[in-house]
């Protein structure tokens, strides 16, 4: 699920403006965009997005929407964020408070009218050393859970999920699993949710598997903030089904575009000179029109270059994506593993918590 933080894809818009969703639309296979709580409240504010009807009218979206619960800010705001019964933070644009509780949050969520909305958690970052600020999010994200779905004015419209905390402690995942499963049939999905924030990877996969291995089946399995395309096809292989990530469109500012080998950073002396395509086997519009020297030559120039390569890195993912879909409905997904490894390694060993990932899919790679 592609990033719009407020509703737009800041690269995207850049240089098709009002056509933004019509590009991202032709990406291919973008069924979900995701907005973020905190700031679509900030701006415009879920009572205009109220009166559109919505944020898939305000941004004229007709396919699937996801908001986070505003949870998120309190690790990349926490100088701004003070955490009790709810989170207040000060708004970065204009130094307003707004005091974020669960019922707070379902109401601004409801508002916007996303098909997927989050319930408000805890969020600690994984990088933390600090035990007991892990255990009261656990529990606090539990207890946060139960009056978000008290609060939830539409559970018939928009499926609520909630979302497993305990950082890196096996114990507290459990805890956190457990909690949720005694929720089942208010949830009809769950979120992985504490990740890919700096942990060693290895931990991060035990995590995912540990979690994807207790939920139940028959629902969405979802881990926040995954995007590199390694990491999408790791979780993939431990079970997981939804990602979300910047990861797509930040890379693309700093003049890096996905490419099955791993990355291609543009700004490098040698693209000057290099007129094939960012990816061959690519049907994008960026690499159907323009090659790499081109690219290297407008990306320290040209504001559009972001945008061009936020265009092929989001249909990279959406392509990945697809390739793995269709590759488990035809029981070919270990085949499908094994050739992506090989081309992103073809000459060095793999990692050891890469083996060891696919150790625990029990796949061979």
């Amino acid at each position: 699920m592609p990033v719009g933080t407020q509703g737009k894809f800041r690269e995207l818009y850049m240089t098709f403006c009002l056509r933004a969703t019509y590009f991202l639309r032709n990406t291919g296979t973008v069924k979900v965009v995701l907005g973020n709580t905190y700031h679509l409240e900030n701006r415009p504010g879920s009572e205009i997005l109220d009166m559109f009807n919505g944020l898939p009218a305000f941004i004229n979206w007709k396919r699937g929407t996801l908001t986070d619960s505003g949870g998120f800010q309190m690790v990349s705001l926490l100088d701004l964020a003070d955490i009790e019964e709810g989170v207040a933070f000060q708004s970065p644009v204009d130094g307003r408070q707004l005091f974020l509780t669960p019922e707070r949050s379902m109401n601004i969520q409801n508002s916007i009218g996303a098909d997927i909305l989050m319930a408000l958690d805890d969020v600690v970052s994984s990088a933390s050393t600090n035990d007991t600020r892990f255990e009261q999010a656990t529990r606090r994200t539990i207890e946060w859970l139960d009056r978000c779905i008290s609060a939830h004015r539409r559970p018939y419209q928009q499926a609520m999920f909630g979302i497993i905390q305990g950082g890196t402690d096996k114990y507290l995942r459990t805890t956190s699993i457990e909690g949720l499963l005694g929720r089942n049939h208010h949830l009809p999905g769950y979120a992985i949710g504490g990740l890919a924030g700096g942990e060693h990877k290895k931990t991060f996969c035990e995590i995912v598997s540990q979690c994807c291995s207790r939920l139940p089946r028959d629902k969405p399995r979802y881990v926040m903030g995954v995007g590199y395309p390694l990491d999408i096809v790791v979780c993939s292989a431990l079970g997981a089904d939804l990602y979300d990530c910047v990861y797509p469109s930040r890379t693309a500012r700093f003049g890096t575009a996905l490419i099955p080998e791993g990355v291609l950073r543009l700004k490098t002396t040698s693209m000057a000179t290099d007129y094939r395509p960012l990816d061959s086997d690519c049907d994008c519009l960026v690499c159907k029109n323009y090659c790499r020297a081109h690219l290297h030559a407008k990306i320290k120039k040209d504001p559009s270059a972001a945008s061009l390569l936020t265009y092929h890195n989001i249909r990279f993912q959406m392509r990945l994506c697809t390739d793995m879909h269709i590759a488990i409905a035809e029981q070919q997904f270990t085949p499908f593993v094994q050739a992506f490894v090989r081309r992103m390694f073809p000459q060095r060993p793999l990692p050891q918590w890469l083996r060891e990932a696919f150790e625990l899919a029990t796949i061979e790679v």
